[in-house]
């Protein structure tokens, strides 16, 4: 085509949606290849310009071949695009973390917790605001403490040191002392739901909750409310807990930097409380709740709670429903509870566990909490080569192993799989979570969100729609691969301790579904937490909790308190 015959380059809208038909995306590409958009419909050179942004070759006839089932495909992408989809919704896929074959096998049994017997009320309520919810639970039942005394000493706490952390959306006062004075009367009449009765607990602000903003903790949303309860809410409230705040989130469940501003770590309110659960972790460990819900896709529960010192309990994919929550990635979200101890985990996830036939990824499956079970039976593995060096956490976690290597247990040596591109499957969350949010990439809504980095999720959305879909698919295929082989090799233990952020291991673990539990192992230079993970088998949270609170009875690090928030 001649210089003087070329038409205007097409509309941006037809642009992305020709950039789809090759599974490559939806945002712009460099200029050079704007520029040499000559016409709307697909021609050869646009598909040989497009090709080295996919890695791939193709022929002048190949191409040609192309342009008629590409305009075609233009044509699906526009009625596809026409036809809303709301976040909630999931692909017709669904993930299963259960190599081929495998069944859980998990013993049913009842649930069991060691008691606090002879908890008694401080001179002050406020000193127990650092308390575990295993002894809070004691003041409650006994009638030592009202659930509305509780849950106004958490307000109030709350209100008063909520903005030094900027952990805080929207405090759910209302409801709050409705539920504790339903959960005071319960109790006076006999009727006492179990040890999360009269509770105060926060939600991080994915979570729906009826008659309050559910903000995801991003500006286009920041009005957003979601008229129905998610079921972690609704289960919490039938145990009896009393929900007294939406707790902050990293913009759409990405670090710690949501509308307000940035969440605080309360060692050091100089650096952030890291992401994406920032306030469910903060608040926890400055004592303005109880507990809290928090959810991982990669990383969002461990990270903040070894920021901050929390306990936090990553839960196998499916054990507990994501209806009501919002979705990032459908195949790797999880839900779980960040607490002050690992018997509170225990507890919180034995209220919010199970299929409700919302979540077609959530699973019934047996939860067998002894709370008196110690490590006998136990085959513990670690990986040797994850406790060498001398930076960072390294000393703290060769402390945590040579307490296990003085226990009677069978330590064994385990090798995690190799040769496997494990960092390349992170397109696969990339690409899920541009799907969740396409909508905000196709209207510029994402110009909204706080953060405008290369790292941010603006970028990372724009960026995902140059992943082919082949390669999704491929990257998945990997992933089954690697599920196999971390099966085989966790085949003959129990539990895997290991550095939270050993090589690899935290991305693994989340692609293969398996839970983890996380807990401090020291203090560092700057006098702020580490942390130490335990991996369990699929379903088999029981046994990596009994492993984590065994060391934990041996150290004193979750019992410390942030000083500037005592008092």
């Amino acid at each position: 085509m001649s210089s003087e015959s070329k038409p205007s380059p097409p509309h941006r809208r037809d642009f992305l949606a020709w950039c789809s038909s090759l599974g490559l995306g939806g945002t712009l590409l460099p200029g050079v290849l704007w520029a040499r958009m000559q016409e709307a419909e697909v021609t050869v050179e646009m598909i040989a310009e497009a090709e080295r942004l996919a890695g791939l070759t193709f022929t002048d006839e190949e191409r040609e071949m192309m342009v008629q089932g590409l305009d075609r495909n233009l044509e699906a992408y526009e009625a596809l695009r026409g036809r809303p989809v709301p976040n909630e919704v999931p692909p017709a896929l669904h993930f299963d973390p259960r190599p081929p074959g495998a069944a859980p096998e998990v013993p049913d049994g009842p649930f069991v917790l060691r008691r606090s017997p002879g908890t008694l009320r401080p001179g002050s309520l406020e000193d127990v605001a650092f308390w575990p919810v295993t002894m809070l639970s004691e003041l409650v039942r006994t009638r030592q403490v009202s659930s509305e005394e509780l849950t106004r000493m958490y307000l109030d706490r709350l209100e008063r040191h909520g903005s030094r952390l900027e952990a805080v959306i929207t405090l759910t006062e209302e409801r709050a002392l409705r539920q504790a004075r339903q959960a005071d009367r319960e109790i006076a009449n006999g009727r006492y739901r179990g040890p999360l009765h009269g509770i105060p607990w926060g939600a991080k602000d994915l979570l729906a909750t009826e008659g309050y903003p559910t903000t995801w903790g991003a500006m286009p949303f920041q009005a957003q409310r979601v008229e129905e309860d998610a079921t972690v809410v609704r289960k919490l409230d039938d145990a009896g807990a009393v929900l007294v705040a939406k707790l902050t989130l990293g913009a759409l469940a990405m670090g710690d930097y949501w509308f307000g501003g940035r969440t605080r770590n309360p060692w050091n309110l100089e650096q952030g409380s890291s992401g994406s659960s920032a306030g469910s972790a903060a608040a926890t460990v400055a004592g303005l709740v109880g507990f809290s819900i928090g959810s991982e896709t990669l990383g969002s529960i461990v990270s903040p709670s070894t920021r901050t010192g929390a306990t936090g309990l990553r839960p196998t994919f499916g054990r507990v429903s994501r209806a009501g929550a919002m979705a990032l990635s459908w195949s790797m979200d999880k839900l779980g509870p960040i607490c002050r101890s690992v018997e509170d985990c225990a507890l919180v996830l034995e209220a919010i566990r199970g299929a409700d036939g919302r979540d077609p990824t959530a699973r019934t499956v047996p939860f067998p909490w002894d709370g008196r079970a110690g490590l006998e039976g136990l085959r513990i593995g670690y990986v040797p080569e994850a406790f060498e060096g001398e930076e960072g956490s390294a000393p703290f976690d060769r402390s945590a192993l040579e307490w296990f290597q003085r226990q009677t247990v069978d330590l064994v040596p385990v090798t995690l799989p190799q040769d496997y591109p494990l960092g390349s499957l992170r397109i696969i969350l990339s690409a899920e979570a541009a799907a969740a949010f396409d909508h905000l990439t196709r209207s510029d809504g994402d110009d909204r969100l706080v953060r405008q980095t290369s790292g941010s999720w603006p970028n990372s959305f724009r960026t995902a729609r140059f992943i082919p879909a082949v390669e999704y698919i491929q990257a998945n295929r990997v992933r089954t691969m690697i599920m196999g082989a971390l099966d085989a090799a966790m085949a003959g233990i129990d539990v895997l301790i290991t550095p939270s952020y050993a090589e690899g291991v935290l991305l693994m673990t989340n692609l293969t579904g398996h839970p983890a539990v996380v807990v401090p192992n020291g203090f560092g230079g700057d006098d702020t937490p580490v942390s130490f993970s335990f991996i369990g088998g699929l379903w088999k949270e029981a046994e990596a909790l009994r492993v984590a609170r065994a060391y934990q009875d041996a150290t004193d690090h979750h019992l410390r308190p942030p000083p500037l928030f005592v008092g």
